[in-house]
């Protein structure tokens, strides 16, 4: 089988965050096949952002290797930066990381927990798309947010402070679209639901998962793979150049419009 090839990804220049595993990895590893230059970040999982770099460089990618914490704004800012430095250019931000943090009811978290959770999923989005503003503005490029289906139905079984920082995502996604249209800057967002990664791994039980599948009509959890098909969609301009402020959702049929 020909691999597909979108000729306007060549050589442009995308940071994915928390990029060393699940769904930013396959994304991560996907751009470069695109013949992409990418800088994989990291929080805590080094090393295996360190073998997807060196994967990707193996097959004659460029790979850019980030370490920050995305929930402190002057470390995203620092990420940003450094990307910049090092391949002269920023074309495309895909925001994707994110965690649970532990499942905690709100009557059973504090402001800590609270404020760990908005600033890691919600807040991080705002301050990386700030701090990368001045490189996309210079040729035009690309925001990707990464939200969830959990921003729709509220999440469950101690998730919904997750939840409702993904709802912030998928709202700042919309209006944000809206303040930067007229520099070139596109800015759409992808909605994963139940998905094979690390993160269900460790927040989600057997018992939760299985409940979680039985909403879906498809019948089974996806693949950070079967995700990948929008991320690349939305960061083309050739197959997505009129397309702005919208989220496109990875579900199995779990939520429909």
């Amino acid at each position: 089988m020909t691999a597909l090839k979108i000729p306007d990804l060549a050589s442009k220049v995308f940071l994915v965050t928390g990029a060393s595993t699940g769904i930013g990895a396959a994304v991560a590893r996907a751009l470069a096949q695109q013949g992409a230059a990418v800088a994989v970040h990291y929080h805590s999982s080094e090393a295996q952002a360190r073998e997807l770099a060196e994967a990707i460089r193996t097959d004659g990618g460029q790979a850019f290797v980030i370490g920050g914490n995305m929930a402190v704004a002057q470390e995203v800012e620092a990420v940003i930066k450094s990307v910049a430095q090092h391949f002269g250019r920023i074309d495309g931000l895909i925001n994707n990381a994110g965690s649970l943090l532990g499942r905690r009811l709100v009557a059973e978290s504090d402001e800590a927990h609270d404020r760990a959770v908005l600033d890691l999923n919600a807040h991080s989005v705002v301050w990386a798309s700030r701090a990368a503003l001045p490189w996309l503005r210079k040729q035009g490029g690309v925001i990707i947010n990464t939200t969830s289906v959990a921003a729709r139905n509220g999440g469950a079984g101690g998730s919904v402070l997750y939840a409702a920082a993904k709802g912030f995502v998928s709202t700042f996604t919309r209006g944000f679209a809206k303040e930067v249209v007229n520099q070139r800057i596109r800015v759409n967002a992808v909605s994963p639901g139940i998905i094979l990664t690390p993160f269900h791994e460790r927040f989600s039980s057997a018992e939760q998962m299985d409940a979680m599948v039985s909403s879906v009509p498809m019948g089974r959890a996806g693949t950070p793979e079967e995700c990948v098909g929008a991320y690349l969609f939305l960061a083309s301009d050739l197959l997505s150049g009129y397309v702005t402020g919208q989220i496109i959702e990875v579900n199995g049929g779990q939520m429909m419009p």
